[in-house]
């Protein structure tokens, strides 16, 4: 019975396929994405995106980059985010890219990362929240700055 089961399966992810529909698959139940969790944070060093933000940006700002974030997937929306106080980060996880906002975020990346981790990252540079909240083309610059990450981090790594 269960091999009919398999079959039919099988058969309406071929027809579906054909007719161009992507099925819906249920998340996965709690417990398991628990489990999942604890492995991940090994993982985590090495992951495919970083966001570097600057220190203090109000709760405004931080939701403007959160749900622009949230637009290029999941990979960029999940990517830990650091804050650089006073030109200093704390530590930086080697990433496949950094997206970076502002230059002084950017300045503080090019000391704390080794030269051969810059060459093979693709390092992406937005304005300040702050200056995407208030100017149109600021908001233009990070959307085309997040369709170019979204770019980097779809190439197969090399």
């Amino acid at each position: 019975m269960a091999t009919l089961a398999q079959a039919s399966s099988a058969h309406r992810e071929r027809v579906l396929r054909a007719l161009g529909v992507t099925p819906w698959v249920r998340r996965v139940p709690s417990e398991v994405v628990t489990e999942t969790i604890e492995i991940a944070p090994a993982a985590a060093s090495s992951g495919a995106c970083v966001v570097l933000l600057p220190a203090g940006c109000s709760q405004r700002e931080l939701d403007l980059v959160g749900r622009a974030l949230m637009t290029s997937g999941a990979t960029v929306a999940r990517a830990p985010r650091i804050e650089v106080s006073n030109g200093q980060l704390p530590s930086v996880p080697e990433a496949r890219a950094y997206l970076v906002f502002g230059e002084a975020q950017a300045h503080a990346l090019g000391r704390e990362l080794p030269a051969a981790t810059l060459s093979r990252a693709h390092i992406v540079l937005a304005d300040e929240p702050a200056g995407v909240l208030a100017s149109a083309a600021s908001k233009r610059r990070l959307w085309n700055a997040l369709r170019s990450l979204r770019r980097a981090l779809a190439a197969p790594m090399e």
